[in-house]
């Protein structure tokens, strides 16, 4: 199980929350950016269905996998 990280940043002229090198949209206030963090970050913890995943990696191979729907990530919100 990964670790994801959620980071409330400044971006575009407001606040924004980042995962990766993906941005959210833009909020106005650092305290709407690390609420609608906080939501991102709780639904990640929600279980889901078992399902094949099919993805294509940098080296343009395609994997198969199968992911468990209880396989969840802990999930946080940093202020940076």
């Amino acid at each position: 199980m990964a670790d994801l990280h959620y980071h409330v940043v400044e971006h575009m002229g407001g606040w924004a929350y980042r995962l990766g090198d993906s941005f959210s949209e833009t909020f106005d206030t650092r305290e709407q950016a690390f609420d609608a963090a906080k939501a991102a970050a709780q639904l990640m913890h929600a279980p889901g269905d078992d399902t094949a995943i099919l993805y294509q990696d940098a080296n343009g191979r395609w994997h198969r996998e199968w992911a468990r729907g209880t396989d969840r990530p802990d999930a946080d919100v940093v202020m940076d």
